[in-house]
Formats: structure tokens, sequence, C-alpha cells
């Protein structure tokens, strides 16, 4: 008996291989090779379609514009035209993104009696819905930081209440910032992604509004904000959630102080008895964007899902020029369609992935990740616990003019190793085989001061343990300029990272597992 299994067995492998040892020809079809597919990713195609969709003829595809409905709409037909399906039914490819146009709203606010002025001592930096409120009490949360290893909100009732909080971020006694143990900034330091970590963590607490002291911002910020009233401009682009319910303004040392004296001295989280009026009228605009997806069902795993990712939308007309984005992030729009068609040939030719593929082109980047959130927080197509990675790709057509000429053939990996060490393996090993491109992980080091991780779409999955790779070539002079056009991209670097990011997706959509993740985050 066992004699007989081990014949089978070898005739079985025999068969594999295309051969018999009866000496009949085997029907077994070959296994797929990736390089075949890889192949079809051309220098030329990229440019061809780049120099379309990063024509003037887009507008610079402005979030909710004119040149962004263009732009959806000529995703749309390259994907009709290769033949692959949306997750929807029928022709529908848009997944549909409601926003508001926040107009500049001014607020009046009294403390204790005395009146303080809109821009000389608050400016409205979000405001979901109108205020009115009429409070003797305000909570003080300190700095405003909801860290894993520290916490201003910690055994802290801030739901349905007025919060006010600090710039900065505390250090311990060896001159380190507590949330890193180190003398580098965080997230919760200073500037733009302190506004948002510390607005992020108010709202996420049931704080109603936030009053936030930072007087160097504020100085900065508050003759912009008046201008823009003046001109009756309107103001910055945010999900529409008619649940949601804050209001976010910065305010400056005298208006702090008012609300608590000790303010700059005081670090602990307490409860304040003060009599705040706060009116504010919420003025917005409806505006309605899309992200585009297109949809490769899998053979083995459907329920399983791949995400390719890239933004669409672009800086649009700023004082007569169109800022046509060709790298940012045109280079990683066309560079999904090349990847998209290579998948759709194999299909063609009988090798359907194991897994399920999402091709996700997503609005509102350049205007606060918001297609990608909007997918990821309010209305994923497919359960995020069923995604196993996403592979986004922001910025792959240029060079970092730091990087000498030699060294042209590398591409900045973020994230990779974040949350999956399998998937940083993964990756690794694929380029090693198929692309040999230097991976640098510059950009990956936690006190990277640019904070690039934080800073496109695939943030909005990592912060959902879904396990991501960010593919970037760095910024250059032209990053957020009207020079941003097809003619400077160097389509024989955008193929070869075009290559690497198929040849992953490739490995992830068809290997026996899903990668693994090792080190969720703590939501």
């Amino acid at each position: 008996m066992k004699k007989t299994i081990q014949a089978l067995g070898l005739a079985v492998v025999l068969t594999a291989c295309g051969g018999s040892n009866t000496g009949t020809k085997s029907t077994a079809k070959a296994p797929a090779n990736p390089e075949d597919y890889a192949k079809t990713i051309t220098q030329d195609e990229l440019k061809e379609l780049l120099y379309t969709y990063a024509s003037d003829e887009f507008e610079g595809r402005n979030t909710g514009e004119k040149g962004q409905k263009m732009a959806v709409e000529y995703l749309k037909k390259q994907y009709q035209s290769m033949g692959i399906a949306s997750p929807y039914s029928g022709d529908d490819y848009f997944q549909e993104v409601p926003l508001q146009k926040q107009k500049v709203s001014e607020a009046q606010i009294s403390v204790n009696g005395t009146t303080f002025d809109a821009y000389k001592h608050h400016i409205v930096l979000a405001l979901s819905k109108s205020l009115d409120i009429n409070t003797s009490e305000i909570v003080f949360t300190g700095y405003g930081i909801d860290a894993e290893n520290y916490s201003d909100y910690k055994d802290l009732d801030v739901k349905g209440k007025i919060v006010l909080a600090k710039a900065g971020e505390p250090k311990d006694a060896n001159g380190n910032y507590v949330t890193s143990g180190t003398t580098e900034d965080t997230k919760w330091t200073n500037g733009r992604q302190s506004l948002s970590s510390k607005r992020n963590a108010a709202r996420e607490n049931g704080a109603k509004a936030m009053l936030y002291l930072d007087n160097g911002l504020f100085s900065r910020y508050a003759p912009f904000y008046q201008r823009q009233a003046q001109a009756g401009s309107s103001g910055r682009l945010s999900l529409k959630n008619n649940t949601d319910d804050f209001a976010f303004i910065m305010i400056n040392d005298e208006l702090g102080k008012a609300l608590l004296p000790t303010i700059d001295e005081d670090d602990s989280s307490k409860v304040v008895n003060t009599n705040l009026i706060l009116k504010a009228q919420n003025e917005a605009e409806d505006v309605m964007s899309e992200n585009v997806v297109a949809f490769i069902k899998g053979s083995e795993k459907p329920d399983e899902i791949l995400v390719i990712s890239a933004h669409l939308d672009h800086e649009g007309i700023k004082n007569g020029e169109v800022y046509n984005g060709a790298d940012d992030d045109g280079s990683g729009t066309v560079a999904i369609l090349e990847i998209a068609e290579a998948f759709q040939q194999a299909v063609k030719d009988g090798y359907q992935p194991k897994r399920s593929i999402l091709f996700l082109h997503v609005t509102g980047e350049e205007k606060g990740l918001l297609g990608s959130r909007y997918y990821t927080d309010m209305d994923p197509i497919f359960p995020l616990e069923n995604t196993v990675a996403d592979l986004n790709i922001d910025m792959i057509g240029r060079m970092d003019p730091k990087r000498k000429e030699g060294e042209r053939n590398y591409v900045y990996l973020i994230g990779s190793d974040k949350l999956s060490t399998e998937l940083h393996n993964l990756s690794e090993e694929v380029n090693k085989k198929y692309t040999n491109i230097e991976l640098d992980y510059t950009y990956n080091d936690e006190n990277d001061r640019n904070r690039y991780y934080y800073r496109s779409d695939h943030y909005n999955f990592a912060k959902n343990n879904v396990p991501v790779i960010f593919y970037f070539n760095g910024t250059h002079d032209d990053y957020h300029r009207p020079s941003d056009t097809p003619d400077k991209i160097e389509y024989d670097l955008l193929e070869n990272r075009t290559r690497l990011v198929f040849h992953t997706a490739w490995e992830v959509a068809n290997r026996d597992n899903r990668p693994v993740v090792d080190k969720a985050e703590e939501k």
C-alpha cells in the first residue's frame, strides 16, 4: 500500500510539471508567470495616460469642481474599456462622497461678561453645526493629548461639553517628549499636525466644542481668515456628517487667560467654573465628490480584499494657472490603471487572482484625506476586517533632488512594517526577485519630521489596523506648483515602480494566507 501511494504521488508531480508516466499528454494548465503581465506595464502607455490625465483640460482636478468631474469620468471609461467591473451594479463606478464647503464663520464669545472679538481674540477653524451655548463650566484638558502612554482625558468626562486645551507637549525629567520618549517632535507637539490630532482627540472623546490656545499659529491664521471673510471666500472642505456636532475654535493668550488665569503654567486636567457665552452660525455649501472604484473578484477567497489606492484630485486653478499635478498624484493614478490592466489580462488568460482586488481612486486627499476617510470611517464597500492590505501610491514619477544621479533606481517605502512584519518581508522578497529597486525607508522613521506616514490615504486604513505600504518618490521643486507637469516625469522610473507595486499586489492576492497583523494598534 505504501508503494502504491508513493507511485501515485510521483504521477501527480509529473502531471503538474507537464509530463506523465503513461506517455499521454497532460492537459494541466501551467502556473501563471507574473513577469509576463508586469511587462504589459510600459513607459509608453503610462505616458499616454498621464499626458491626458494631467493636461490643462482637466483644470487641476480640484475636489468637487469641473476638472475633478472630468477626471472621474475618464477613469470610469478606462475601466469600462478594459472590461473591469464595478463593485456596484451596472456601470456605477462612483462612490459618492458628500462634503461641505465651510464658509468662514465668526463666533461671538463673552467670558464673565467681557466680550472678545473675532480675529483679534478668536477664529473658527471648524464648525459642523450652529452653536448657541451659555454655560457656567468648561473642562480644561491640559495639552489636549490622548495617546496610548499619556492622556489628558484619563478619568475625565467631556461628553457634550466645551473643552479648553493649549499648544505644545510636556516633557519628562530628561527633556524628552512624554508620548515618544525622545526629543523629536511628535504629532502632538506643535503645528498643523498637532491641530488635527488634538481636534480629533476632543471629538473622539465626545466634546461639543474645543477652544484651543496657540498664540503662534493664531498670529498667522487670524489675518488670513479675516481676509477670507472680507472677500466672501469659501473655506475648507470637510466631510458632511449629519450626526457630527463639533466646533473647533482657536484662541489667543488674552482669551485663554480670561477662561483660566493660570493656563500658561497649569497642565492638570480639571473642571473650570467660568461663565461662557458662545454663539456661531454655520454657513456651509453642500458639495458632492466621488471616489472611483473598480473590482476584480477573487477565485478562491473572494471575500478577502486587497485595496490598491491613489488619490485622483489635485489643487485646481489658482490665479489663472492650472496646477496639473502630474506627479501628485497623476503618477499614482495612471499606475493603478496599468496595474489593473495587467491583472485583467491575467484574468483573460485564465489566471484569476485568489483574492479580490479593489482599485480605489480617492477624492479630496489634498483637502485632508477626505475620500479615503469616507471609505474607511463611513462607508467601506467591503468590511475592513476582510481587507488584507492597502497598497497606496502617491507620487512615484519623479526623483528626489537630494539624491545623486546614480541613485535613481529607488522608491521610498513608508508603513510596510508598522502593522505586519510579514507584509514588510513579502515586499522585500518580491522586490529582490523581480525589480531590484532600492527600497529606502528614510521616511518610515518614527521620528521623521515630515510625518509622511500620516499624510496620505493609506493612513486611514492603517489606523484601522489594515496593513499598508505607501510608495513615494519624495518631494521636489514642483511639488504643489503649476510646474508639476507631465513632461517632467521620468517614465522609466514610473514604469519600474509601477511594476514593483504590481508584483507585490500579485503576491498578496495569490498567496495562501493573508499577511498577519502582528503589531495591531489599540484604537
